[in-house]
């Protein structure tokens, strides 16, 4: 290897590292503002370690619908069958009404940024 090709891969591990960084960076970004917004939207009704209003949401991401034996679900959202993943809850926080009829959540998130970012925070948590 030459001076110049040295140089150049010298550059390119650089330029890696780089990105890399930037990723790490936004991925930590993007888990505080689903934080941010899950404690602003969400966290009147749900916790992520206890039952309030609403179950319990850490774990929630890949969990069935209506199965924290610990909470009283409605009817209809224990008998939905749902696996909670990226387009379900995506559904279920656009219009829970229009996805589960029956069930007792009356709230949305209507800016689809905001879902994703809360959904993420939600398979983050479920990822712990």
């Amino acid at each position: 290897m030459n001076r110049k090709q040295g140089s150049l891969a010298g550059l390119m591990v650089l330029a890696v590292g780089f990105l890399i960084a930037v990723a790490l960076s936004s991925a930590g970004a993007s888990n505080d503002i689903g934080k941010d917004l899950f404690e602003r939207r969400c966290s009147g009704c749900h916790a992520t370690d206890r039952d309030k209003e609403g179950p319990r949401l850490r774990g929630v991401y890949g969990r069935r619908s209506g199965s924290v034996s610990s909470f009283n679900y409605s009817d209809a959202l224990r008998n939905a069958a749902v696996i909670w993943d990226a387009g379900t809850l995506d559904r279920w926080l656009t219009d829970p009404e229009k996805f589960v009829q029956g069930n007792d959540m009356a709230f949305q998130v209507v800016n689809s940024a905001e879902r994703g970012e809360i959904i993420r925070y939600l398979q983050q948590l479920s990822s712990n």
